[in-house]
């Protein structure tokens, strides 16, 4: 990969000179079961405990587990290792953790598959235990590694981790010469995205071979939240495959401003001329585009669509709640098509609601006023010509 300027990294960030302490719990093996494999091979072993890995009842496989035990059969590292996934896909990881302890060697596939399983039980602090206790033992982190680090770095949950973490393990990935794939990639972009640096996370899209929609998503989102609507809508021109979740963030991208708010109704509509039913976030979205316009006449399009929908009254409730949020005091337009919405749902509870903040708020119906201009008019009829 081509090099970024970036902050050295610290040693201290992945590894820890502290004592590492293994939780061994008692009793931690599943109780015994009378199945069992008649042949005690390494080869049968193998194969009965991949199958159970890839089954969608991963438990029945832990009796093998307790059969090994009971005969006293001393299983090489592969099955060990298998053992040892086989108790992650149970989400049993007090079973895994001990397997990893007593592992004869431990392996960097070891460790990449308990710091995964910690990451997906949202065990944020014993991943990155798992990865400073990797440091210590002399192995060397690869690409899968890093990308997990920095999932964890961006699911919100996790204090341990610095701010920057994305650009320190961008500095330990060009340092160690670590070969970056999509996945690694995507995980870097969007730790840049959401830690607010998109000029790092461009650089790092900008050096993938293939721009996957994912992280096509990741660059809008960013692009958008910065203000930087012309970047946001070169990326979407130059996304080959879209899907509706790259549609959804252009839409949510322009329904934030009052001058870009036409815009997300025209992709709202493009996106369905290319196939994609709106989903609910296509429906928070352009509502709030709605509610910025206060194009009653796109509103009340919108409200037949949504309503034709298995999941209306609870997009009533996010609607209400982005309306809100975005609208302007002075513009009831959009409180009123919210309302006819909800009274069309019979949600009278949620009707009386909002008129109550409309009184809250000074804002007052006008009569026989009308904000459909010829442009929101001409859209509110694209929009209506997709419905069916």
């Amino acid at each position: 990969m081509k090099k970024v300027n970036l902050a050295t990294i610290r040693p201290t960030i992945l590894s820890s000179t502290r004592n590492y302490t293994s939780h061994r719990p008692s009793n931690v093996f599943p109780p015994n079961q009378e199945d069992y494999i008649p042949h005690l091979t390494t080869t049968s072993l193998s194969s009965a405990l991949q199958h159970y890995i890839y089954s969608d009842t991963p438990f029945h496989g832990q009796k093998i587990h307790t059969h090994i035990l009971k005969t006293g059969f001393r299983p090489n590292i592969n099955i060990s290792i298998k053992l040892l996934i086989l108790h992650i896909k149970c989400r049993c990881l007090k079973y895994a953790h001990q397997l990893f302890d007593e592992l004869p060697q431990r392996t960097l596939s070891a460790y990449n598959y308990m710091i995964g399983g910690y990451l997906r039980q949202g065990l944020f602090e014993e991943s990155i235990g798992m990865v400073r206790r990797l440091d210590l033992d002399g192995e060397r982190p690869d690409g899968f590694t890093f990308s997990m680090i920095l999932k964890a770095s961006t699911s919100g949950a996790n204090a341990m981790l610095p701010r920057n973490t994305g650009g320190l393990v961008h500095a330990q990935i060009l340092k160690l010469d670590v070969k970056a794939d999509d996945v690694l990639c995507t995980a870097l972009v969007d730790s840049y995205v959401k830690s607010g640096k998109v000029g790092y996370a461009r650089k790092v899209f900008d050096l993938m071979l293939e721009k996957n929609v994912i992280c096509s998503t990741s660059m809008i989102s960013g692009y958008m939240n910065q203000g930087f609507v012309e970047y946001a809508e070169e990326v979407f021109r130059k996304t080959v495959e879209k899907d509706i979740v790259v549609f959804n963030a252009m839409i949510e991208g322009y329904s934030k401003s009052a001058e870009t708010a036409m815009k997300a109704i025209e992709v709202y509509v493009d996106m369905q001329r290319f196939g994609f039913r709106p989903n609910g976030s296509s429906f928070a979205s352009v509502t709030g585009a709605c509610s910025v316009l206060a194009g009653f006449e796109i509103g009340q399009q919108v409200q037949c669509q949504l309503m034709k929908t298995g999941f209306f009254n609870e997009m009533a409730r996010i609607a209400a709640n982005k309306l809100f949020e975005i609208n302007a005091i002075g513009r009831p337009g959009a409180y009123v098509a919210l309302s006819n919405t909800l009274a069309a749902a019979e949600r009278w509870d949620s009707v009386s609601e909002l008129r109550e903040m409309m009184k809250l708020r000074g804002v007052s119906k006008d009569t026989a006023c009308s904000w459909v201009g010829t442009e929101v008019a001409s859209c509110a009829k694209d929009v209506n010509q997709h419905i069916n």
